[in-house]
């Protein structure tokens, strides 16, 4: 038993006791924390104060709530899956996306007419407010059904070019479009960023997420002729599920022009 004396909520001190207790080792990682039985007894608290000190570490990311099973002290093992961000091509001119392979689809993909903002906007170049033909589609890897939501993002004026990106829909799979787009004359090329940030409550539920966890945003615009940008791609995942692993070579220098 663990006589609380400090100052504070008391809910507070009790949280700051389990704190103490999984930096200190003694609930590891993955493991499931004391029944609320047990802390009340532990602690020589009240109930609701129990609920509201697993709460509050579970706002800090410390334990999350698997749903059936109870709280469990957050694992910093392994991520599930690793997502290979390279792109190939086979003999045959396809392009070939090695973390492709990893995804089933769980539903039919939504397509739909969209505007663009001034974030994607930007991205595209195009402005805000100009016409998109969006595809959204909902990803789980069998493996470790972790999940992920895609979207890709064409302006009109690009599938007006290459008919095919918007006469079938849902829209054609990103290396699908990459061949097309190469069909049409363009050589690309692509740039991509990453950022990490909290949720949207949609996007929580979706992927499934525990309590403070935050998500990784991929954000990739593929070029084309004239370094035009031809389609952005998003791919959002829960950052406790997943890493990203990227192919780097080296650029050549320009070379420096002779002074006269």
């Amino acid at each position: 038993m663990t006589e609380i004396q400090r100052p504070g909520a008391l809910y507070q001190q009790v949280a700051a006791a389990i704190r103490e207790a999984i930096l200190a080792g003694e609930f590891e990682p993955g493991a499931p924390l004391p029944s609320e039985a047990q802390l009340i007894q532990r602690y020589q608290v009240s109930r609701p104060t129990v609920r509201n000190a697993v709460a509050a570490l579970r706002a800090e990311g410390l334990i999350e709530v698997r749903h059936g099973k109870g709280s469990f002290v957050r694992s910093d093992g392994q991520p599930a899956v690793t997502l290979e961000r390279r792109i190939g091509r086979a003999r045959n001119g396809k392009f070939v996306l090695p973390g492709g392979a990893v995804w089933d689809e769980v539903e039919e993909p939504t397509p739909y007419r969209a505007y663009s903002t001034d974030a994607n906007g930007q991205l595209l170049g195009i402005g805000t407010d100009q016409d998109l033909f969006v595809c959204e589609r909902l990803l789980t890897d069998p493996a470790s059904t972790t999940r992920a939501m895609h979207r890709t993002l064409t302006p009109l004026a690009v599938a007006a070019d290459i008919p095919a990106l918007g006469e079938e829909p849902p829209g054609p799979p990103p290396a699908t479009a990459y061949e097309l787009m190469t069909q049409a004359g363009h050589k690309l090329w692509w740039a991509e960023t990453v950022r990490a940030r909290m949720p949207l409550p949609d996007e929580r539920t979706t992927l499934r997420l525990a309590d403070a966890t935050p998500i990784l945003h991929i954000a990739r615009v593929t070029h084309g002729t004239d370094d035009r940008p031809l389609m952005l791609e998003e791919l959002r995942t829960g950052a406790d599920r997943a890493e990203l692993a990227y192919r780097i070579t080296a650029d050549k220098e320009p070379a420096r022009r002779a002074r006269a």
